[in-house]
């Protein structure tokens, strides 16, 4: 088993080991060692979970610098004193549910004894509410993965994206060379997707070559093969990342992603002020039948009402600036001027606004509508034609 988490709370005793059966499965719960050697196992059809807990005259020692995570996670995990270590193994076929499955547990006890949890994979920290969130709603990858920059050389396209924290789904991390500046973002979508299919058991292995939906093919070659021919840079600079990871390059091996990356730009490009000043219009003209109309939907009609709005997301970390993002709403119920609704695409930036989460949006900052029958989308005049269809005449 791999030690992935890492529970840090002020606490110097043990949780009560009969308060987790509650919780967590009691028949596939069993406890081990006694006062001073505290741990038990969880063993399931979907993963077998360890867990020791340990205290301690001093702190972990992590940089502070190496982790990402608020100044409030990072100050409980500097005092923190008892320690849960967690270590799992996934069973073939779906490596998230073993994630999951340890992620139960350290949200059992998170809500017993208080503290943090420490991504040793991923160098992430995440609070409480945070374990419970990933947990409870959708699957997203940034969760449990981190993307990180390095420069390597001189010039237009210097810098190395790899990943951090595959090791947690019984994968390698993958990597991408020679990129510039502008192609960042783009290169972190496409990692994220491809990190994703990879997390739930749907990826391609070693040596395969993929095509994406744009049609464009590429090779996930084993690291140790593909970074020899890397031209100008020494593998000296791989120290600390000696691999295993899965190298994207083209299908004939070499070190080139601008036309991949293509599609993955077009994503994060912003929207142009002109349309984005149509679609609030066009909001504020039709409100009132929208409105209306969700409020007399049938049980069993085939319609999804959305709205979007714009959430504050904070992409340089929790204390950095706020930037606005606008996101899309299914609406659940309409009171008054407020409406509550599920989050269905999540912020592009950060997992503050996670897919599947709860949200209350006033009416008032609503800047797009839309109606969907049957996971098709309607354009903007058959949307107009439904809700003419329902005004009184």
């Amino acid at each position: 088993m791999k030690e992935v988490y890492i529970i840090a709370t002020a606490a110097t005793a043990p949780v009560e080991f009969s308060s987790l059966e509650e919780e967590l499965d009691a028949d596939a719960l069993v406890f081990t060692g006694d006062e001073e050697g505290w741990g038990f196992q969880l063993q399931t059809e979907l993963a077998a979970v360890d867990v020791r807990f340990e205290v301690r005259d001093a702190p972990l020692g992590w940089t502070p610098d190496l982790l990402t995570g608020s100044g409030e996670a990072l100050e409980v995990l500097r005092q923190a004193r008892g320690f849960y270590r967690v270590a799992f193994e996934a069973r073939e076929g779906q490596p998230a549910m073993a994630v999951v499955e340890a992620l139960v547990c350290a949200r059992a006890i998170l809500e017993r004894s208080g503290g943090v949890l420490l991504d040793v994979t991923a160098f992430k920290l995440h609070d409480a509410q945070d374990v419970a969130d990933i947990v409870d709603l959708d699957f997203d990858i940034r969760d449990h993965v981190d993307v990180h920059v390095q420069k390597l050389n001189e010039g237009d396209t210097p810098l190395w994206v790899h990943t951090h924290g595959m090791e947690k789904f019984g994968a390698r991390n993958l990597e991408l060379f020679h990129l510039g500046e502008q192609d960042l973002e783009a290169a972190e979508g496409f990692l994220q997707e491809l990190c994703t299919d990879l997390a739930l058991g749907q990826g391609a292995e070693a040596g395969s070559l993929v095509e994406t939906s744009e049609g464009e093919s590429f090779l996930l070659a084993p690291s140790e093969e593909a970074r020899v021919k890397l031209m100008g840079i020494p593998l000296e600079v791989f120290e600390g990342h000696e691999g295993p990871f899965l190298t994207v390059v083209s299908p004939e091996g070499r070190h080139t992603a601008a036309e991949l990356l293509k599609p993955y730009r077009e994503r994060f490009a912003e929207e142009a002020p002109e349309r984005a000043a149509e679609l609030r219009s066009t909001a504020q003209r039709l409100l009132a039948a929208f409105k209306a109309r969700f409020q007399r939907r049938g049980l069993m009609e085939p319609l999804a009402f959305l709205v979007r709005a714009p959430f504050e997301t904070h992409p340089e970390g929790p204390e950095g600036a706020a930037v606005p993002e606008n996101l899309w709403v299914e609406v659940l119920t309409w009171e008054d001027a407020s409406v509550l609704g599920r989050l269905v695409d999540g912020a592009t930036h950060t997992t503050e606004w996670r897919k599947g989460a709860q949200v209350e949006v006033e009416e008032s900052q609503l800047n797009a509508l839309l109606v969907s029958r049957e996971g098709r989308a309607l354009d903007d005049d058959e949307l107009v034609a439904l809700l003419d269809a329902e005004r009184p005449s």
